[in-house]
Parts: C-alpha cells; sequence; structure tokens
C-alpha cells in the first residue's frame, strides 16, 4: 500500500498513539462476558511484541483474496523518530463492534451478524455499493473491493480459515504472538487469560460501539 493510501485508510482513526497511558481509549476492565448461549469473538494486539514484519498482512490478503493493493488490515509503525528504539506498531483494521454502526445503517442487510459466529462480516451479492457502512464506520477502516464492489471488512476470516476451524490468518502467521484470537465467552480461552492479568485498551470507548479488538499499549522505556 502506498503512503497515500494507508493515510487515507488511516485518516480519523487515531491509533499512533497507543502508549501505556489511558488517554481517551480507556482501560477495559477485565470481565469477560459469560453468556454461553453464543460466541463473542475478539483480538488482542500486543504492541509490546509486534516486530512490524508486515507477514500478518500478506497472509490476510492472500486468503481472503484480497485485490493487490487492498487490505482488510495492516500495521502501521507510529515510531517515535526521535526514539527509534521504541518501536510503536499498530493494527489498523475493522473493530468487530458489539453495536456495530455499519450492521445499522445497511439498507441491503448485505452487512450483517452472522448468526452463528456473531461476526460482522459481509455477503458481496447483496451489497448495493452505497457506501452507507463506510461512512457510518468511526475507525474508517472498511472499503470497497475493486473486483466485486461490494464493501469488504476483516471478519477474522470467518468464511476462510475460521469455516475450516483454524486460527484467522494473521494469527497462523504472526512468528511472535503479538496477536491473539479467541472466544470471550469461553472463561477458559487464552484470550481471557490475558485479559486477566493484562489491562488492554479499545478505541474511542466513548462512541459506545463496543470494540471486540483489544490494545496491550507499548510500555515505555524507562518507566
Amino acid at each position: 500500500m502506498s503512503n497515500d493510501g494507508r493515510r487515507k485508510f488511516l485518516k480519523g482513526i487515531g491509533l499512533g498513539s497507543l502508549v501505556m497511558s489511558v488517554g481517551s481509549y480507556g482501560v477495559v476492565a477485565n470481565k469477560p462476558t459469560t453468556d454461553k448461549k453464543s460466541k463473542h469473538y475478539a483480538m488482542i494486539f500486543d504492541q509490546n511484541k509486534c516486530v512490524g514484519c508486515t507477514d500478518c498482512e500478506i497472509a490476510c490478503a492472500k486468503v481472503n483474496k484480497v485485490p493487490k493493493g487492498q487490505f482488510r488490515m495492516i500495521i502501521e509503525d507510529k515510531t517515535d523518530p526521535k526514539k527509534p528504539r521504541e518501536r510503536r506498531m499498530v493494527r489498523v483494521s475493522c473493530q468487530q463492534c458489539v453495536e456495530a454502526p455499519c450492521v445499522q445503517v445497511c439498507p441491503s442487510k448485505a452487512c450483517h451478524r452472522d448468526n452463528l459466529t456473531n461476526i460482522v462480516t459481509m455477503n458481496a451479492d447483496d451489497c448495493i455499493g452505497c457506501l452507507y457502512c463506510i461512512v457510518a464506520c468511526p475507525y474508517n477502516v472498511r472499503f470497497v473491493n475493486e473486483e466485486t464492489h461490494a464493501a469488504e471488512n476483516c471478519n477474522f476470516c470467518e468464511n476462510t480459515n475460521l469455516k475450516e476451524g483454524k486460527d484467522p490468518a494473521c494469527i497462523e502467521a504472526c512468528k511472535y504472538e503479538a496477536i491473539v484470537f479467541g472466544d470471550l465467552n469461553d472463561e477458559k480461552s487464552k484470550i481471557n487469560r490475558i485479559l486477566k492479568i493484562k489491562d488492554s485498551l479499545r478505541m474511542k470507548p466513548e462512541l459506545g460501539t463496543k470494540p471486540s479488538l483489544r490494545y496491550i499499549p507499548a510500555v515505555r522505556l524507562g518507566v
């Protein structure tokens, strides 16, 4: 992706300032949901472990057949040039909101929450190209697939890897365990074990969208 493309993709998202301080993000209360009737898939991105290799980007595009030059997710380097030793990598992708604005505004129901997985996903055949979901997304991470002409988002590989009983492509590709995936409604899941001992952040919690993507922010050196 070109620098211009990345800037457009990231416009307004405000993900680059993740550090070990609450700021406008808010520490997530580490109390997993206990509803056993349904799934609540979520993801953790640990800024302390990501080295910026972008293997996850490549794997995601390959597994989900994303057109060249487009991405469902990217790893953005937000390292301060004055502090090159303190690397700041940020995952930018669909936040998989519990209260998803994109689902609420879609007139054709192409953008919907899957009945089995509860993952926000797309039915390309039903998309009418109105762009309502893209405008409604406060994280600016949805896009129109140049081949299908339908809106698209990271859906945790819901209709590819996950359907085959595997982890999302980005998880499989990450050698450093910087990304963790699991069901928040499973108390014994790895994601819940991590959230019980580490503080995490969610983007723009004040909007009430309840993102399922959590961030473990980088710890400043010397702090």
